[in-house]
């Protein structure tokens, strides 16, 4: 009894200890900087402010599209102006992912531009956006209620890694790009780093958490190979990537978009193939813990038999995730009756496609891999001893 607890107490003792240290890395990070603080608007500050009323006389349309200007009457809410009103103009581009119309009432993020460094004088106000960080922390902390109301403390431990993954990304990944350094290879690093602390962090430092890292990183490894590949063979460059081009016009000229977008195809898979490497790896330790007597070859059998299933939905999640966001581009070629051998033939689409396949490949690597290290894992010494007794 006395070592029951004593084993227990060790194990928890180690537990937050290591979430300790996952919370001082954390700290660490949100606090590194990424080179790229410079700011590019001088003699400015961005803030916060809601619109009294309006003004749409000088807005107008060609045909659908809204032109000219909106002005605005704003009352400034956060910075050393806060309470005071100034008029702000709300340009029109002429395209609507881009546009806005404020109504009254509307909080909107505006950009004050000064007289000096001093901030003595507002001389222009230039309404943004339309304010939404309140609204997205609503949706963000309706996120973590729900998964530490059903998950626990594994759903501290879940959004510990969700917050990791975001940083290594920010923090990391998109700064070590812009500075040259090699895209797939840094993806390749912060994808395996975080596939190591987001099983630890769910799994703990257990056996299954081990076969599914061992048997993620395997696959990673070869979902990053085929993306390379076939983006060769495809003959797919990085310009397909939404505002790619406009890194060549901001002053990055020396990036290779091309690499860019193969470590964009290997980390949008990454998460579905650590998902599912954990999911054989927890099934398979339950079978083992049910079954302390099954063979190797049984509970890799075993392992296969489960990826079979799963991988069928997997696949399918993510050919749904990736079309998800292509399906305004394919409402388009429908309505314009274009031909299906011009579709499957345009760069878009073929980049699509082998970003779903690559995807796809990945995942039914990670069943026979997985199920593989599980049964080295789980019966490695049980081998051993059959393999001496014969």
């Amino acid at each position: 009894m006395f070592n029951i607890n004593y084993n227990f107490f060790e194990a928890k003792r180690k537990e937050v200890s290591f979430i300790l240290v996952f919370l001082f890395i954390l700290g660490v990070l949100a606090l590194l900087p990424t080179g790229f603080e410079k700011q590019i608007y001088v003699h400015s500050e961005g803030v916060r402010a809601r619109v009294i009323s309006t003004n749409n006389s000088s807005m107008y349309k060609t045909g659908m599209i809204t032109q000219g200007e909106q002005m605005c009457l704003i009352e400034i809410e956060t910075g050393r102006y806060k309470g005071e009103r100034v008029n702000g103009v709300n340009y029109f581009t002429g395209k609507y992912e881009f546009d806005k119309i404020f109504e009254e009432g509307d909080q909107a993020w505006v950009l004050l531009e000064f007289d000096d460094d001093q901030h003595t004088n507002i001389i222009f106000a230039n309404m943004i956006d339309h304010y939404r960080i309140n609204k997205e922390w609503v949706l963000v902390g309706l996120f973590a209620f729900v998964i530490v109301l059903f998950s626990g403390y594994t759903g501290i431990r879940t959004l510990l890694s969700f917050a990791f993954a975001l940083l290594m990304i920010w923090k990391i990944l998109i700064p070590f790009m812009l500075k040259g350094y090699d895209p797939l290879m840094i993806a390749l690093i912060v994808g395996n780093v975080l596939t190591v602390t987001t099983l630890v962090l769910v799994a703990g430092f257990t056996k299954k958490a081990l076969a599914a890292i061992i048997g993620a990183i395997s696959c990673s490894f070869a979902t990053a190979l085929l993306a390379y590949f076939f983006t060769l063979y495809f003959k797919v460059d990085g310009t397909v990537m939404q505002w790619s081009e406009s890194l060549l016009y901001a002053g990055f000229m020396s990036l290779n978009l091309t690499a860019i977008y193969q470590a964009a195809v290997y980390l949008a898979c990454s998460g579905a193939i650590l998902d599912l490497a954990i999911d054989i790896s927890a099934a398979l330790d339950e079978v083992y813990k049910s079954n302390p007597e099954i063979t190797r070859k049984e509970l890799i059998k075993s392992g296969l038999t489960i990826g079979k299933s799963v991988v069928g939905s997997q696949t399918t999640t993510l050919l749904l995730a990736y079309m998800g966001s292509y399906i305004s581009v394919m409402m388009v070629f429908m309505a314009q009756g274009t031909p299906m051998m011009n579709i499957l033939n345009s760069k878009a689409i073929a980049a699509e496609v082998l970003h779903t396949f690559t995807g796809c490949i990945g995942l039914v690597l990670v069943s026979p891999l997985t199920s593989s290290v599980c049964g080295f894992i789980y019966k490695g010494k049980q081998a051993i001893i059959e393999k001496a007794v014969s």
